[in-house]
């Protein structure tokens, strides 16, 4: 038997697979049934791979979602470059959970959905489970995939915190089409560059012929915001001399968006880091943005989550060591955030 705690793309798709292999699993969420709302991303090749091969639909999945043609960047410095698309896919968050959602909702997986778990506790050689004053104990394997604010992360290991990253992200998406001079299905990003050439903002858009929204996002290097400031969807108008402020080269851009956009997400970037991690090791697994979420500026959250979910599945289908497949994971995911950093040092 397999208990998940937590039911977002990682947890979903883990347990709609397990199920579906005629493993017995229970599915934690606390939100209400349902796919939900959220902002945009972008999964690779790899992150789709990993999605197909755990038996999601590949043809639901291509036509919930927009192939990008290119990745480009360019800076206020001069310095612009591009790669070909690696099979990345344009996402709506909601639109993905939509399929995973039925992919479990199908599966035979006992599912408990607007039920948050709110406390985990060790139990000898297992765990009990805390909802308010319900207390349920569980021998076999636990997975959190309760996010970046992961309660079994908290819990079982209360030292490793999410932290912050240097930036405040906002997500924007405009009400009617716009005429940019940007190329379609590509992914801009446009960096401002400080004299020591390190970057105080990132102002990043995709769009496509014929669709009514174009998506933006900003990355705003400044002090984290606190509670006070109101976290989650904001009037753009709050934001627009912020917005401003902090892309003077891109000005043109930046006001078509801000004037045609009602509201924007507004975040901390936060990662949770590695190198103060327990090793895996049974009753309780991390995955995904539980055990070793990045900023979303990195741009591979979901496919990382989704590597662990292929992982973990694949050994408890092959009655290999869940905690052997993580371990193994974090190895690769560490390795790869390394070369990506000497990359970037490099450029």
């Amino acid at each position: 038997m397999v208990t998940i705690v937590g039911g977002g793309i990682a947890g979903s798709v883990l347990a709609g697979a397990l199920a579906r292999h005629g493993e017995q699993v229970t599915l934690y969420e606390q939100q209400p049934a349902g796919p939900g709302a959220g902002a945009f991303l972008f999964i690779d090749g790899r992150g789709h791979n990993a999605l197909t091969t755990l038996g999601v639909s590949e043809a639901e999945l291509h036509e919930a979602s927009c192939p990008l043609v290119e990745l480009q960047y360019r800076n206020s410095a001069g310095f612009s470059g591009g790669r070909p698309s690696a099979g990345h896919r344009f996402w709506m968050r909601r639109a993905l959970m939509k399929i995973l959602t039925d992919f479990v909702d199908t599966s035979g997986a006992e599912l408990h959905y607007g039920h948050p778990i709110t406390d985990v506790s060790r139990n000898g050689s297992g765990c009990i489970l805390h909802q308010g004053d319900q207390a349920i104990t569980v021998d076999d394997l636990i997975i959190g995939a309760d996010g970046i604010d992961s309660v079994v992360r908290t819990r079982l290991e209360p030292d490793r915190v999410p932290v912050y990253a240097g930036d405040v992200v906002l997500y924007g998406m405009t009400t009617a089409p716009l005429d940019l001079p940007t190329d379609p299905a590509v992914l801009h990003f446009f960096a401002e560059t400080a004299p020591d050439n390190s970057s105080f903002s990132t102002l990043g858009h995709i769009w496509r012929p014929g669709d009514d929204n174009a998506l933006w996002f900003l990355r705003i290097a400044r002090e984290p915001l606190t509670d006070g400031d109101d976290l989650g969807l904001r009037p753009v108008d709050e934001w627009a001399d912020a917005v401003l402020e902090t892309t003077p080269s891109n000005q043109e851009l930046a006001q078509a968006f801000i004037e045609n956009t009602d509201v924007v997400h507004v975040s901390n970037a936060r990662n949770v880091p590695l190198d103060n991690a327990a090793e895996p090791t049974t009753p309780a697994l991390l995955i995904g943005d539980a055990d070793h979420a990045i900023t979303p500026a990195a741009g591979v959250g979901a496919r990382d989550a989704l590597e662990d979910v292929l992982a973990v599945y694949q050994a408890l289908a092959t009655g290999e060591s869940p905690s052997a497949a993580m371990a193994q994971r974090r190895k690769q995911i560490t390795t790869e955030r390394e070369q990506v950093q000497r990359a970037m040092r490099r450029n």
